[in-house]
């Protein structure tokens, strides 16, 4: 061990124990790794204690960054008996001064746990408003459309028909054909085991055609779509492209809204029966190869295993899908503040909530339509 090297000597004073500091207790010599763990397990083995003295006047060399780690181990007290120079006291006054104790951790009371619940609560109703004031709002726009068709914003609502609708077919296709698949395999598996092959059909086209494909094709159109429309209408907040729409007098309703909402609700069942399809040819396929089904049965089985009703079912759930994902996508794009962190979180919520809502909106359906015998 070198001279220069910051270490502790315990010594033995008619006073009592004494602790030693000798070597330099700079930043150039408590920058280097094996030293900072030699040292700091020396002053582990000499605790802050009434009985220990400190000797600091052996040191050769005191700066800031030594006495901030003989003040943290003094656990930011003075001790009892201290030995150094006037320079020495003056650098660990001045960081002692200079430290800041950590505040104290916020006693848990009910009352604050109530005030907190209360403003979550009013910030989910102040959502709540918005978003009725968007689907009054809506239901206005529809009548004056209705009332003048030729003065709609159809070529909006045929570019997001297009952007929304024909874009998304090769990704809802693809993972459709996979969910199949993965279906038909997983259930080979114990229809093997009971002799029920033939009855592959039958969950399949139920299970796809009513619930997985809508809810399916509803999940990836909300995380591709409704980021999408929250992110659009964002950016024209942060570009105060929305201020200068309402300068001009352009409803942010009638241009913005409507025709994202229309457009969704129309291209949501396409999307749905094109993604039940996509997993219909993906569960045949499998259940060819694994439990030797022709497609030609398949084909001929799955009229009689499956009623029309859940077709016309699974496209007015679709419907729903659709509008709801665009007003939500749309009244968080709304609130989108005029900096680029509140356009990330809006997105994020705006996906969020409308994966949540669709689940919702498919459980709300199943009920509703088992209990009236669909």
């Amino acid at each position: 061990m070198t001279e220069n090297a910051p270490r502790i000597v315990r010594a033995d004073t008619p006073q009592g124990p004494c602790a030693q500091l000798h070597g330099r207790w700079g930043a150039a010599e408590l920058g280097n790794g094996a030293r900072w763990k030699a040292l700091s397990a020396q002053l582990r083995s000499h605790p802050m204690a009434l009985a220990l003295g400190w000797d600091l006047r052996q040191l050769q060399w005191l700066d800031h960054v030594g006495a901030q780690l003989l003040w943290s181990h003094w656990r930011h007290a003075w001790p009892q008996r201290l030995i150094c120079t006037d320079e020495q006291r003056a650098m660990l006054a001045r960081v002692a001064a200079l430290t800041t104790a950590a505040a104290a951790p916020e006693p848990w009371r009910l009352g604050a746990q109530i005030d907190h619940l209360g403003v979550l609560v009013l910030h989910g109703v102040d959502h709540a408003r918005h978003i009725l004031e968007l689907l009054g709002q809506l239901l206005i726009d529809l009548v004056r459309l209705v009332r003048a068709p030729q003065r709609g914003p159809w070529r909006d609502i045929s570019g997001h028909l297009y952007r929304m609708g024909a874009t998304a077919l090769p990704i809802t296709a693809l993972l459709g054909f996979l969910i199949g698949v993965v279906l038909a395999y997983l259930m080979s598996l114990q229809l093997r085991q009971f002799g029920a092959e033939s009855f592959i059909v039958n969950i399949l086209g139920i299970s796809l055609m009513r619930e997985l494909g809508p809810m399916l094709a509803a999940i990836l159109v909300a995380g591709r779509s409704g980021s999408a429309i929250t992110a659009q209408i964002g950016v024209m907040r942060v570009t105060e492209e929305l201020d200068a729409m309402r300068v001009m007098g352009i409803a942010h309703g009638f241009r913005l809204v409507m025709p994202r909402t229309l457009a969704l609700a129309l291209a949501m069942p396409l999307v749905s029966v094109w993604t039940t399809l996509a997993a219909l040819a993906g569960g045949m396929l499998a259940a060819d190869l694994t439990m030797d089904i022709s497609p030609a049965y398949f084909i001929q089985a799955l009229p009689a295993a499956t009623q029309v009703g859940n077709l016309g079912l699974a496209m007015a759930k679709s419907v729903v899908f659709g509008a709801c994902i665009a007003l939500i996508g749309c009244h968080w794009g709304l609130r989108v503040k005029p900096n680029t962190q509140s356009l990330g979180e809006g997105t994020t919520a705006s996906v969020v909530s409308s994966i949540t809502m669709v689940i919702v909106v498919d459980a709300v359906f199943a009920v509703a339509f088992r209990n009236i015998g669909i």
